[in-house]
């Protein structure tokens, strides 16, 4: 069973994260945007890589690692192992606080810009790990947004297959470690559509919760 209360986090756990916009509208409606929230994702999990003049303090080095992800136009996927006595809720707090902050004063909006408070779900298997990361990386495509998954520029994707648009974020062999190569990971993303109907037991609990959730 899927554990989402935001109290059950320690050290060593990998949560899948995600959020949408207020009424399913876009999040991310131009490139700066979803590089700025890139940006802030970057500076909250590696302070000392990417300083930012904020009088907010810093979170502690190295208390996150992130392991794949995927913005959206109107939701965004996290996969996180928290390293530190640190809840993924205070990294969140601070990246869509600050993320929404920009964006109502940049589109000229006020009110909430997400729908909800994120959902936050432990990874309480291996097997549940490999799908889900093949699942973030699959939203592009499945949502009609891409056809070829490489192509894709607002995903962890490329850190996978070694092309590389922007400075790594991701601890990338969590996962690539269980393949031949990236190669071979790149297949199993590449057919995990198909997959899904065959293998619909096992992910039975990932697509109710993030089909539910998110279009």
């Amino acid at each position: 069973m899927l554990r989402r209360d935001y109290k059950l986090s320690g050290p060593g756990e990998f949560y899948h994260i995600y959020n949408r916009g207020n009424e399913k509208r876009n999040i991310f409606r131009e490139q700066t945007d979803y590089e700025f929230f890139i940006w802030r994702l970057a500076h909250n999990l590696f302070p000392e890589r990417f300083p930012n003049k904020h009088r907010t303090p810093p979170l502690p080095t190295k208390a996150f690692s992130l392991i794949s992800y995927c913005l959206m136009p109107n939701h965004f996927h996290l996969l996180l192992k928290q390293e530190k006595e640190i809840s993924p809720s205070k990294l969140l707090l601070r990246l869509c606080t600050s993320y929404s902050m920009y964006f109502n004063k940049k589109y000229k909006r006020v009110g909430h810009l997400f729908q909800d408070q994120f959902k936050q779900i432990l990874i309480d298997n291996n097997e549940y790990l490999l799908w889900l990361s093949a699942y973030i990386h699959d939203n592009p495509r499945a949502a009609g947004l891409t056809n070829k998954l490489s192509d894709y520029r607002w995903s962890s994707l490329p850190e996978f297959i070694n092309q590389k648009p922007r400075p790594s974020l991701c601890d990338t062999r969590v996962i690539l470690s269980q393949f031949k190569n990236s190669k071979d990971h790149l297949n199993f993303i590449t057919n995990y559509y198909d997959a899904t109907k065959e293998n619909g037991h096992v992910l039975e609990s990932l697509l109710i919760d993030s089909h539910d959730d998110l279009p």
